[in-house]
């Protein structure tokens, strides 16, 4: 089946451009104007209209088991939702328990993310080491197209990865040609804080950002960076969400290290007053880690979207209800961490980036789409709009406006983040491996109909990330070795 988008223009990382867009199958065939089209084609029109690449959500959590609980979003609902908002494929997480195989959570995740509505991909965490883990890297790498491996820097007790687990997974990465990501906050601080907090009778959600303060994250960001200098290896800071961790990140990058930066939707928005609201239930919605900041931290990490210090624009999707964030009613320490936004982030990020003059639609395509493929090596496979590229589209409507609210998203969860914002500039129709999924307002996602991307290591940046590496080539001196008088 074909299907022939007409009369819109076309926006990709690098240029607009008038040309209507043959789909067949689920490529996309040609790019232009007068196109041969064959006969029965479905027509979508997209009069008035930009056509760009499907959304690329970077980082989300559907279904993780967190804090004593499960994540009320699996991989269809997430799915779905996100081609209600542009996005038609993410990067999940694969977070194994500490002493559990790479292999067997990976291959558990792919077992749960089989009903995925789109296409998705996996970041494998490390979260301990010995030889298996070693091992089994090599299989991800080589076997199932597991090009990036996260590391938390936080959650102590639990998945948090000390210095040593970090240099010997790196190392390992380096090896493989896979990228290193990291949760970059201090987690034997954010541990003390948080005790000495509870412990001064602040138990509500606004222990939770006082627990976490911005330099907690700063110290963090700047020492994996250094350890990724020193191995040579590059380094994807997650969510970055502060002026502190920006400044380790620009003084990095300036310097020629091959780093990269997100941050989230949220945390362009939305500043720690949350955490003071009078309604315990709404506080303890924004409890995520690392938490909203103060605004001049806002106002930094726009600068650094639009600057190109933060390459990419992510949610964090990890949902979790009303009871869910209940058990932690008596103790900051306990809410479940993580809040929603798939559907949310096309929409928030263009108004507030693009109908704001913060960016031009091309840097728009590049910070939700683009640049997530490149980094992720599947470009241009996906994050762009060229005759050979999966059929992942979005007609993105500049000019219809709505107002975000729980009551009429399809995410999975009794709360939005952006509850009450209008926003101007929906899509209008979604098409994910060249199927219709969204139209005017209307959902068609089909259960399973997502596949598993392979990404594969030795993205293009690494022929210059090689020549950084300070271990490369050392120099071995020869020295006259001086006799010692035996006793």
């Amino acid at each position: 089946m074909a299907t022939h988008i007409v009369n819109g223009t076309v926006v990709t990382a690098e240029r607009e451009f008038r040309a209507d867009v043959l789909i067949e199958g689920d490529k996309i065939v040609a790019v232009g104007e007068n196109l041969d089209v064959p006969a029965g084609a479905e027509q979508v029109d997209a009069t008035d209209c930009y056509v760009m690449p499907g959304g690329i959500d970077p980082h989300t959590h559907m279904q993780l088991p967190f804090m004593g609980t499960v994540a009320s979003e699996d991989f269809f609902s997430g799915t779905a939702a996100g081609f209600a908002g542009g996005n038609t494929m993410i990067i999940d997480f694969v977070i194994p328990n500490p002493q559990e195989p790479l292999m067997a959570a990976y291959e558990k995740w792919r077992g749960w993310a089989e009903k995925s509505a789109g296409d998705y991909s996996f970041h494998v965490a490390v979260t301990w080491w010995d030889d298996s883990v070693h091992a089994d890297m090599g299989k991800l790498a080589t076997e199932r197209g597991v090009n990036s491996f996260k590391h938390f820097m936080a959650y102590k007790g639990a998945i948090m990865c000390d210095d040593e687990v970090l240099v010997n997974s790196f190392t390992r990465a380096r090896e493989l040609g896979a990228l290193c990501t990291v949760h970059a906050e201090n987690g034997e601080l954010v541990f003390r804080l948080q005790k000495e907090i509870f412990e001064r009778g602040i138990t509500g959600p606004e222990g939770h950002p006082l627990s976490r303060p911005p330099e907690v994250e700063g110290e963090a960001a700047n020492r994996a960076i250094r350890i990724a200098e020193v191995l040579g290896v590059p380094l994807y800071l997650v969510h970055t969400s502060c002026i502190d961790a920006l400044e380790a990140l620009t003084r990095a990058r300036l310097e020629g290290q091959r780093v990269f930066g997100e941050c989230l939707a949220g945390h362009l928005l939305i500043d720690d007053s949350v955490y003071r609201k009078k309604d315990w239930n709404e506080a303890a919605h924004y409890v995520m880690s690392p938490p909203f900041r103060s605004k001049e931290h806002q106002d930094a990490l726009w600068r650094a979207l639009q600057s190109g210090m933060i390459q990419t624009t992510a949610t964090d999707h990890c949902c979790f209800c009303t009871p869910q964030k209940q058990m932690g009613i008596d103790d900051f320490r306990q809410i479940p961490n993580g809040t929603a936004g798939v559907e949310d982030r096309m929409g928030v990020i263009w108004h507030h980036g693009v109908n704001k003059g913060r960016l031009t639609p091309s840097e728009f395509v590049a910070v939700t789409s683009t640049n997530a493929a490149k980094i992720f090596n599947i470009f241009p496979r996906k994050g762009t709009i060229a005759a050979g590229a999966d059929a992942d589209v979005v007609v993105w409507d500049p000019k219809v406006s709505r107002t975000i609210s729980a009551k009429t998203h399809h995410q999975k969860i009794d709360f939005n983040i952006f509850e009450g914002m209008e926003v101007t500039g929906v899509a209008r129709t979604t098409l994910s491996r060249g199927k219709v999924v969204w139209h005017d307002g209307k959902l068609s996602a089909e259960e399973g109909a997502g596949r598993y991307v392979d990404r594969p290591c030795f993205a293009p940046y690494w022929s210059a990330q090689k020549t950084t590496n300070r271990l490369a080539e050392p120099t071995k001196v020869e020295r006259v070795r001086p006799e010692v008088e035996k006793s």
